[in-house]
């Protein structure tokens, strides 16, 4: 029997509703397939702040770095906006902290969920990319400045930091469709010409046999929701990632359906749905848990090596979603928890059904 120890970081608003979902089906996992999961819950973002004047407190720190993995439901909410600290703030720092560079936002569109993308038909149907963000580089992580009238953030990158981000795109690729876009603003900014002339070097001293093609943000945010079956691999820089990884969630129809992974050099990983902390609808069971769930896909594949669990798990959440049994941001009626026992009993059901 495998042991992994788990840490859970709730957070604010819906986060703990969906991070609930995700230990719910952590523990479906362990009964099915005979696998101990231990959790140990720790705050972050404004929680935190609340409790601990900290959005990232040292005890959450030290669990972090401890654990195999960490589950985040979601930070933020408009009761910190205007503080000097901000819950995103405890983000940045456990992602610095792993030493988290690289944030993988798996995306596709099948045929029966055609009808829940606000986009035609014939433009979505079939997409199937992957967004690889950079995570400890750029504008979000540079020196900021303010005075009464002036305010600046700096955006600085190394090669260091665009090779080891590059190399998991380009490996990803070849698992897949074997085609990187890369996205910079290479036209305007310093920081992208380096990127771009780096990204460049690499393909061509060891991954010349995956296609590279690259684009600029602007025509990109374009092009993911006219012609988004174009794109297998998409990489690029920390901002520019995350607006386009919240652009492409329009595709399948919502950005509850969507998790992600963040990855170091170790293995070990942060896994977290895209969405936010949604504090208009916090403890009214109406949260989509789906995007937790695949972000627990994840971590069974990327951080426990547990592949046949994860494949069971992402089969169960494509039959309960293809069954129509979901929640209103995508057109059902069904409550955040039910949705999430669904899956986990969908989970169980399929193993009786093999055994």
């Amino acid at each position: 029997m495998a042991s992994f120890n788990i840490v859970v970081l709730p957070g604010d608003g819906i986060g703990p509703e969906v991070a609930a979902a995700g230990v719910q089906a952590l523990k479906t996992i362990g009964d099915v397939f005979g696998h101990s999961f231990s959790f140990e819950e720790k705050r972050i973002g404004g929680i935190a702040i609340d409790t601990d004047n900290n959005p990232y407190p040292e005890d959450t720190d030290r669990a972090c770095l401890a654990a195999d993995a960490v589950l985040l439901g979601a930070v933020g909410g408009p009761k910190w906006d205007l503080g000097k600290m901000r819950p995103e703030q405890g983000l940045l720092a456990v992602r610095k902290s792993m030493g988290l560079f690289a944030n993988l936002r798996p995306m596709d569109v099948k045929a029966s969920q055609v009808h829940r993308s606000p986009l035609r038909a014939e433009v979505v149907q079939g997409a199937d990319l992957l967004i690889v963000r950079e995570l400890t580089g750029g504008l979000y992580f540079g020196r900021q400045t303010r005075t009464e009238t002036t305010a600046t953030d700096e955006c600085v990158y190394t090669v260091a930091e665009v090779e080891r981000v590059a190399r998991v795109a380009f490996d990803a690729a070849r698992k897949r469709r074997n085609k990187v876009t890369s996205v910079d603003k290479a036209n305007v900014i310093e920081t992208s010409r380096l990127w771009r002339e780096t990204v460049i070097r690499l393909h061509k001293e060891d991954y010349s046999d995956v296609e590279l093609e690259h684009a600029l943000v602007d025509s990109m945010a374009m092009h993911l929701v006219t012609r988004p079956t174009k794109f297998d691999v998409i990489v690029t820089e920390n901002m520019f990632g995350d607006i386009l990884s919240d652009l492409a969630s329009v595709l399948p129809g919502s950005i509850g359906l969507l998790g992600s992974a963040s990855l170091g050099a170790t293995g070990k990983g942060l896994y977290e749905p895209i969405h936010g902390s949604a504090p208009d609808i916090a403890g009214k069971d109406l949260a989509n848990p789906v995007g937790t769930l695949k972000s627990v896909a994840m971590m069974l594949r990327f951080s426990l090596n547990l592949i046949k669990e994860a494949d069971a798990l992402d089969a169960a959440i494509d039959a309960v979603v293809e069954s129509g049994f979901v929640t209103r941001d995508i057109g059902g009626t069904a409550s955040g928890s039910a949705v999430a026992r669904a899956i986990t009993d969908k989970i169980r059901e399929t193993a009786l059904t093999a055994a």
